[in-house]
């Protein structure tokens, strides 16, 4: 099985679309993580650009309205947009936080029906605000939709739930098991993201993450998969702890990707034959 490392055009504050890819491309990421543009003109551009540099896509997408039959529209319009790249994997952002698990598997049923037809792979992203923000929610998902698969970005987990999630992990073994991609953002028990994965104060929230993406590897691996796809996603500010009144950031938002995923590289280790 291959480990293809994306990087994430979030936060990457270049001019053009070259520009950014560019900075991807040299930071010996596989491909990139962004949405495809719905003007024309601009998705055209970043087809060729993308073509020129030899890089992959997970297409990006943010399901809105407020319904969610809006939503599931609006999954459908940004998902065959993306479907149009045959990129890796779709990772979306999907449904609310604030509704029911039968309001957020009617947009569930509409991407899965999606999936069947056009076969790009759906990655539903954990995330605060959207339909998995919580253990418990994604639990109440994947009784209802089996063949759910997730984006694992449990940095907001640890957030929402104020914990490592040390209490909970049969359900994060049970998230675990339908993951298909990962964000590699470190969260702390008061926040979706640490201050620097480099300090040493971090040292035990990058360890239990890094133990879970382990799991996640070896539970691809041994289901046969091809590939499994990491994006290290540290975020800009606000994610970003900035200093007061200057609003300067106090770590290198770039230098902080490179670094997990050449902590990845190092820490990752395929189970035995």
């Amino acid at each position: 099985m291959e480990v293809i490392y994306i990087g994430t055009a979030w936060g990457l504050e270049f001019p053009t679309i070259e520009a950014t890819l560019e900075k991807v491309k040299e930071g010996g990421y596989d491909g990139v993580e962004m949405g495809v543009p719905a003007n024309p003109a601009e998705a055209k551009r970043l087809r060729a650009v993308l073509d020129d540099l030899g890089l992959a896509l997970v297409a990006q997408q943010w399901t809105q309205g407020l319904t969610p039959e809006e939503h599931a529209r609006s999954f459908e319009e940004q998902y065959r947009r993306g479907a149009e790249f045959h990129p890796l994997l779709v990772n979306s952002h999907t449904g609310k936080d604030s509704w029911t698990t039968a309001d957020n598997v009617v947009i569930l049923r509409k991407a899965k029906e999606l999936e069947d037809e056009l076969g790009v792979p759906v990655a539903h992203e954990i995330h605060r605000g959207r339909m998995t923000y919580s253990t418990v929610a994604v639990m109440g998902l994947l009784d209802a939709m089996p063949t759910l698969q997730l984006t694992a970005d449990f940095s907001h987990w640890c957030c929402v739930h104020e914990s490592l999630l040390e209490d909970q992990q049969e359900r994060v073994q049970r998230a675990i098991e339908h993951s298909l991609h990962i964000h590699a953002r470190v969260g702390h028990p008061e926040g979706p993201q640490v201050t620097d994965p480099r300090a040493p104060e971090w040292r035990q929230a990058v360890e239990a993450h890094l133990e879970w993406w382990q799991k996640i590897l070896q539970q691809r691996a041994r289901a046969g998969a091809k590939t499994l796809t990491i994006c290290p996603e540290f975020g800009p500010p606000g994610y970003m702890v900035v200093q007061p009144y200057t609003r300067q950031p106090i770590a290198d938002l770039r230098e902080v990707n490179l670094y997990m995923k050449d902590l990845l590289k190092e820490r990752l280790r395929f189970p035995a034959e």
